[in-house]
């Protein structure tokens, strides 16, 4: 196992998208947040099937990061119930991982400064 992982999170629109991985790249919360533009999700939201356009955001981040980046993204979405799903890594190009650990800050409790 190593101490990064993958956040999963979708977004109304490539816009909205590219303004909560920008703001949570800057916070230092992820290295890179990935947009797939153009996806549709067809999901079953308050009893009735939904067929929408979406953008689907792939972020890196360190494992002990994952709750600060999910308050974070909860905090800016505009979805009530957002998708924010975490997947663990159990292997990567070392480098890689040593550049997410490195673009990312040292854990800090949520609500903590942030500060490096």
């Amino acid at each position: 196992m190593t101490d990064a992982c993958l956040v999963l999170v979708t977004a109304p629109s490539a816009d909205k998208a590219a303004e909560l991985a920008r703001t949570v790249v800057e916070e230092k919360l992820a290295a890179c947040g990935n947009i797939l533009p153009g996806i549709r999700s067809i999901y079953r939201w308050e009893g009735k099937v939904q067929d929408d356009a979406e953008a689907f955001i792939l972020f890196k981040t360190r494992t002990a990061l994952f709750e600060a980046l999910r308050a974070r993204l909860v905090a800016l979405h505009p979805y009530q119930v957002p998708e924010v799903l975490r997947v663990d890594l159990a292997a990567g190009h070392a480098p890689y991982l040593a550049w997410i650990l490195d673009s990312t800050r040292a854990s800090t409790p949520i609500g903590g400064s942030g500060a490096d």
